[in-house]
């Protein structure tokens, strides 16, 4: 479990499939060097919770979300598309509309591939603040850090993206290095310990 900063907390709805991966790091990265915490529904390997449980869990305690609904292509075997993303969307728009006080005050950001593309399969979103990554981690890291910038209290002030789309560049490289040292694998980090050494490194390596 995260620290207990509900107004910190990022939940973050994606594909977990290999593809992916860069995306997600990326996004990852980006949160918790904009002084947030990224949750996500690998973050719990419970038998005994069942998965839409545990996501409910999550939204609920989430103040904040990102969504990626990029993943619209059919399944090379069973030849359907996978609707985990738009679901789980849902469920915290759901949370945001019918649920108490706090969770009324939830907000989301929604990613896709293009700015438009959404309009040709899940048009009733439009109106929501969706933004395209062209996936690339770098512009996702911008989108992600541009967002949370209208997030922040007090003076805090943010480096811009292409500043934080540097430091994870670097971040990168010293990753296999890092993992090697922690006796880890770096192309086989949990969630859980892929947000331990995002933090050490963070750390260590101010701005």
């Amino acid at each position: 479990m995260a620290a207990r900063a509900p107004s910190k907390w990022v939940f973050i709805n994606c594909p977990f499939d290999p593809a992916y991966q860069p995306l997600f790091r990326a996004i990852v990265f980006a949160i918790h060097d904009c002084g947030f915490i990224a949750r996500s529904a690998l973050e719990v390997s419970d038998s005994g919770e069942v998965r839409m449980q545990k996501i409910l869990r999550i939204i609920n305690e989430c103040a904040l979300g990102i969504h990626d609904i990029s993943r619209t292509e059919l399944d090379g075997t069973t030849h359907l598309p996978r609707f985990n993303m738009p679901l789980e969307l849902g469920l915290f728009l759901g949370a945001k509309h019918f649920g108490d006080a706090r969770n009324k005050k939830k907000a989301c950001l929604i990613l896709d591939r293009d700015l438009r593309r959404y309009e040709k399969f899940i048009s009733d979103i439009k109106g929501q603040d969706i933004q395209g990554h062209d996936k690339d981690a770098g512009k996702a890291i911008e989108v992600v850090r541009d967002w949370l910038d209208g997030k922040t209290k007090g003076d805090t002030i943010l480096p811009d993206g292409s500043a934080i789309a540097r430091r994870y560049a670097v971040f990168v490289r010293q990753l296999p290095t890092i993992c090697s040292t922690l006796k880890l694998k770096a192309a086989k980090l949990t969630f859980k310990n892929y947000v331990q050494v995002v933090v050490r490194w963070l750390k260590r390596s101010p701005r």
